[in-house]
C-alpha cells in the first residue's frame, strides 16, 4: 500500500508498505514526481524486484567507479586506458549520488569533453564505459534502482574516415629518427607494422613461440578471435635481428604494454616535427599497401583481422599515383 503526503516544508513524501518486501520512503519536491516513483516500485514490486530505493540515494559513483576498477576493468586487455577513463570520470562526475546521475549530468559531460578538442571516438568510448558500469551495478551488484542515464543522450559523431598515408619522406624520417633514439627496437616495431599491417596491442603481445617461418599465430586480438598472417621477408629480417630476452619469450620485450610503447612514440613524433601522425596510421598504411600490392579483400581481411568488407574499406586509402600508374600499363 502507498501513501502519499505533503510535508511542512511543502515537499512531498511517498511512504510504500507491502508484505514481503522491504519498507520504501522518498521525498520529492513535486507531488508529480513522488507519483512516478510510486509506481515504478510497485510495478517492481509486481514483477518480483526487491529494489533497495535508499542506497541509490547514499552511493556515490566515486564508489562504483572504484570497485568496477578493481573488478571488472581487470579482465578488459584494455585495462590500463580504461582506468585513464575511469580516473576523468571521476573527476567530473563521482561527488553525484547515483540518484543524481541524470541524463542531463551525463551530456553536460559529454560536451564538456568535446569542448575540450576531445573526439568523438574518444568520448563515446568514455560513455560506454559509464554505460557499462551501470549495468553492473544494476544486474549484479544490488542497484536494481538506478536508472542507466547513457541510454537518453545523444552519442557523438565517430569520424571513421580518416585519410592519413605514410609519405616516403615521411617514412624516412620516421625511421631515422626511430633508429638514432635510445630504444634498439623502436625501428623494427615500426617496420613490422607496416610490413604486417597488426595492431599495437599484437605486436606488443607476439611472442617467438607464435611464429613458425613465414606465418605468425596472432592469439590477442581485439575480437578474441585468433588468426595466421604470413610474414614478409623484411619482416621476418627485423624481429631475427632483435636481441632476444634472457627470460621472456616476448618479441618486442623492451615494453610491457601498448601504454608504455606509446610513451616512445609520442616522444619520437615530436622530435621528428611530423604532423598528425598516429601509430594506428601505420595500419591503414600496411592495409593500403596489401591492395596495391594486387591482393583481393578476402585475402587482405584474413591478414588485417577484420570481420566486414565494409569496415576493411575505411582502412583502405589506394594512393591516386599508384592507379594511375596501373592504368597505363594495363593493354586495351
Amino acid at each position: 500500500m502507498a501513501t502519499i503526503r505533503q510535508r511542512k516544508n511543502k515537499s512531498w513524501q511517498g511512504i510504500i508498505r507491502r508484505k514481503g518486501f522491504p519498507h520504501q520512503s522518498r521525498v520529492f519536491k513535486l507531488k508529480s514526481d513522488v507519483l512516478k516513483w510510486v509506481r515504478s516500485v510497485e510495478v517492481s514490486f509486481d514483477q518480483g524486484y526487491q529494489f533497495n530505493h535508499s542506497l541509490v540515494s547514499k552511493t556515490l559513483l566515486s564508489d562504483l567507479i572504484e570497485r568496477y576498477g578493481k573488478e571488472i576493468s581487470p579482465q578488459k586487455r584494455s585495462y590500463t586506458r580504461e582506468l585513464s577513463r575511469l580516473k576523468l570520470i571521476n573527476e567530473s562526475l563521482g561527488e553525484y549520488a547515483l540518484i543524481n546521475l541524470t541524463p542531463q549530468v551525463v551530456s553536460q559531460y559529454r560536451d564538456k569533453r568535446l569542448s575540450e578538442g576531445k573526439s568523438g571516438a574518444t568520448v563515446v568510448k568514455d560513455i560506454n564505459t559509464l554505460s557499462h558500469l551501470c549495468e553492473i551495478a544494476k544486474k549484479e551488484w544490488g542497484y536494481g534502482a538506478i536508472e542507466n542515464p547513457t541510454q537518453f543522450i545523444r552519442k557523438p559523431k565517430v569520424n571513421r574516415n580518416r585519410i592519413r598515408r605514410l609519405s616516403e619522406t615521411e617514412e624516412k624520417i620516421l625511421l631515422e629518427s626511430a633508429e638514432k633514439s635510445q630504444s634498439v627496437m623502436l625501428k623494427n616495431v615500426i617496420i613490422f607494422a607496416i610490413e604486417t599491417g597488426l595492431r599495437l596491442g599484437e605486436i606488443i603481445n607476439l611472442n617467438w613461440l607464435d611464429i613458425d617461418k613465414n606465418v605468425a599465430t596472432i592469439r590477442q586480438t581485439k575480437n578474441g578471435i585468433s588468426r595466421q598472417i604470413p610474414l614478409s621477408k623484411i619482416a621476418i629480417k627485423f624481429i631475427e635481428n632483435l636481441p632476444k630476452h634472457i627470460s621472456k619469450n616476448q618479441i618486442f620485450w623492451s615494453w610491457n604494454s601498448p601504454s608504455s610503447f606509446k610513451s616512445t612514440w609520442q616522444r619520437m613524433i615530436k622530435n621528428t616535427q611530423i604532423q598528425d601522425l598516429r601509430f594506428h596510421d601505420l595500419r591503414h598504411e600496411a592495409i593500403s599497401r596489401l591492395f596495391e600490392k594486387g591482393l583481393n579483400p578476402m585475402e587482405v581481411a584474413a591478414i588485417s583481422g577484420h570481420q566486414t568488407l565494409q569496415v576493411l574499406k575505411a582502412y583502405t586509402h589506394i594512393k591516386v599515383s599508384h592507379l594511375a600508374h596501373k592504368l597505363e600499363n594495363i593493354n586495351l
